[in-house]
C-alpha cells in the first residue's frame, strides 16, 4: 500500500485528526481494568490472571514498535494505520470468542498478543508524518496525537462500564461488549486510514513540510550513537517515576491519609485516579507544545528536575496536606504524559525526520522496561514495609526517595545529550534516488 500523497491545497490540519482517530482508539488499553471484575467473576480468575491481557499488550506494544518501526517508515502511515486497525479490532473479536466459549487463553491471545501488536504499530504510525507536516511545531503536532492515547481511557471507561451494565457481566455479556468494541473501533480507526496523507513536496516552514535537508540519521545508525541511549535512559526514568504513582494511585492516597481525622473514601480515591488521567492527557499536549518554545532539552530538565522536587515534597510533607499531595501527584503525571509526547520531537531534533518513526519505535522499549520497573519498586517496597509493621505514608517513603534518585539519573543523562556526530548522517539523496536509498538503508 503506497503512501497517499496530498493534493495541492490540502490542509495539513487534517493530519492530527487522522492520528487522533487511531490514538483515541488504542488508548482504550488504559481502561482494561473495567473488564477485570467481570472476567474474574465469570471465568473464575484471580486478579493476577485477569491482568495478563493488559500486561502482554504493553509488552507487545514495545516489541512491535521496536521491530516494526522500519516497516512503518518504509510503507507509510496508511499502511501502518491499516495494520493497527486490523490487529486491534481482531484482538477484540478473538477476545469475544474467548469470553463466549469461556476459553480465557483466547482473550489473552486476542487482546494481549494480537491487539498489542495493533497498539505498537498504531502508536508510532503518525509520528514521522506529523513532524514532516509540522516542522515548525513538531512538539505540538505529536502532542495532539499522543494526547489521544492518554485520553482514550476517559472515553472507553464509562462506555465499557455502560455496556457491561446493559449486556450483563456473565461470559455472554462480556463477549457482546468485546464484539461491539472491535466493530466500533474498526469503523472509527478507518476514518484515520482514509484521511491521512503524506506531503507532496517541500514547502515553507509555516505552511507545510520542510525540505529534505539537515540531519538525516537511519534507525540502525541511531542505535550506535550515545544520544539514543541517553534518551532511552531519560525516557525510562521519567516514565518509571510517573507510572509508579499511576499504577497504585487509589490505595496510595488512601494509605497516606488513613491515620488522619478525614480519611480518603473509595469514591474520592477513584476521583483522584480520574484527575491523574486528565493530568496525563493535558501534559501530553501542554508540555510538548511548550517544548517548541523552550527547547526539548530544557523541557526534560523541567520534567526530571521539578519532578524530583514534587516527589521530595510528597516524601517530606505529603501526609500533612491533601491539596499538597494531589497537586504534586498531578504535576508528576502531567510530566509523565509530557515526556511521552516530547520524545518524538527530541528524536527529530537529534536524528532528523528521515527514519524518526523507526527510531521512536526502538526508544519505546524504555516504556516496556519502565512499565515493569515502576510498579515493582512501589509495590515490593510497600509490601516489605507492611511486613515490617509499618503503615500509612511510611509504606511509600523509601519508594519516593528511590524515584528521586532515578530522576536524578535521567537528569544527568539529559545533560549528556549533544548533537549527533556527522559520521552518522545519511547524505541527502537526489529526488530521483530517494526511494531506492531508503530501501537500501532499511
Amino acid at each position: 500500500m503506497s503512501p497517499p500523497v496530498a493534493p495541492p491545497g490540502w490542509s495539513r490540519w487534517l493530519v492530527p485528526p487522522a492520528a487522533l482517530s487511531v490514538h483515541l482508539s488504542i488508548g482504550q488499553a488504559y481502561a482494561w481494568s473495567v473488564f477485570k471484575p467481570a472476567l474474574e467473576s465469570a471465568l473464575g480468575l484471580t486478579g493476577t490472571q485477569s491482568a495478563l491481557p493488559f500486561q502482554l499488550a504493553i509488552v507487545m506494544l514495545g516489541l512491535s514498535a521496536a521491530f516494526g518501526g522500519t516497516l512503518v517508515e518504509r510503507n507509510g502511515p496508511r499502511w501502518a494505520m491499516t495494520v493497527s486497525l486490523v490487529c486491534f479490532s481482531s484482538g477484540f473479536l478473538l477476545s469475544a470468542l474467548g469470553a463466549r466459549t469461556e476459553q480465557y487463553w483466547l482473550v489473552v491471545l486476542g487482546y494481549g498478543f494480537v491487539g498489542g501488536i495493533g497498539l505498537g504499530i498504531g502508536y508510532i504510525s503518525p509520528v514521522s508524518t506529523l513532524m514532516k507536516w509540522f516542522p515548525d511545531r513538531p512538539g505540538m503536532a505529536t502532542g495532539i496525537a499522543i494526547m489521544g492515547f492518554g485520553g482514550g481511557a476517559l472515553i472507553a471507561s464509562p462506555w465499557s462500564a455502560r455496556m457491561l451494565e446493559s449486556f450483563g457481566t456473565d461470559s455472554t455479556g462480556i463477549a457482546q461488549a468485546f464484539l461491539v468494541h472491535g466493530l466500533a473501533y474498526a469503523a472509527f480507526m478507518a476514518l484515520g486510514v482514509l484521511l491521512v496523507r503524506v506531503p507532496r513536496a517541500p514547502e515553507s516552514a509555516g505552511g507545510g513540510p520542510a525540505p529534505l535537508s539537515g540531519v538525516r540519521v537511519s534507525a540502525n545508525s541511531a542505535l550506535r550513537t550515545p544520544q539514543f541511549w541517553c534518551l532511552w535512559v531519560v525516557l525510562c526514568m521519567n516514565v518509571t517515576a510517573g507510572i509508579g504513582i499511576l499504577e497504585k494511585a487509589a490505595p496510595m492516597i488512601q494509605d497516606f491519609f488513613a491515620d488522619t481525622s478525614a480519611p480518603v473514601s473509595v469514591s474520592a480515591a477513584a476521583g483522584f485516579v480520574a484527575l491523574l488521567s486528565a493530568a496525563n492527557m493535558a501534559g501530553r499536549i501542554g508540555w510538548s507544545s511548550t517544548s517548541d518554545l523552550i527547547g526539548r532539552k530544557n523541557m526534560y530538565r523541567v520534567y526530571l528536575g521539578v519532578g524530583a522536587l514534587m516527589y521530595a515534597l510528597i516524601a517530606l510533607a505529603g501526609d500533612s496536606s491533601k491539596p499538597l499531595f494531589v497537586v504534586c501527584a498531578l504535576v508528576i503525571l502531567s510530566f509523565y504524559g509530557g515526556g511521552f509526547a516530547t520524545a518524538p520531537a527530541y528524536l527529530k531534533d537529534l536524528f532528523g525526520t528521515y527514519q524518526v518513526g523507526a527510531i521512536h519505535g526502538r526508544l519505546l522499549t524504555a516504556w516496556s522496561t519502565a512499565g515493569v520497573l515502576g510498579p515493582l519498586i512501589v509495590n515490593w517496597i510497600a509490601d516489605r514495609q507492611e511486613a515490617a509493621g509499618k503503615h500509612g505514608a511510611a509504606l511509600y517513603g523509601l519508594s519516593m526517595w528511590i524515584m528521586i534518585g532515578l530522576l536524578a539519573v535521567g537528569f544527568v543523562a539529559n545533560e549528556l545529550v549533544r548533537p549527533v556526530h556527522p559520521r552518522h548522517h545519511v547524505p541527502a539523496p537526489r529526488e530521483a534516488g530517494l526511494d531506492a536509498e531508503r530501501q537500501q538503508s532499511a
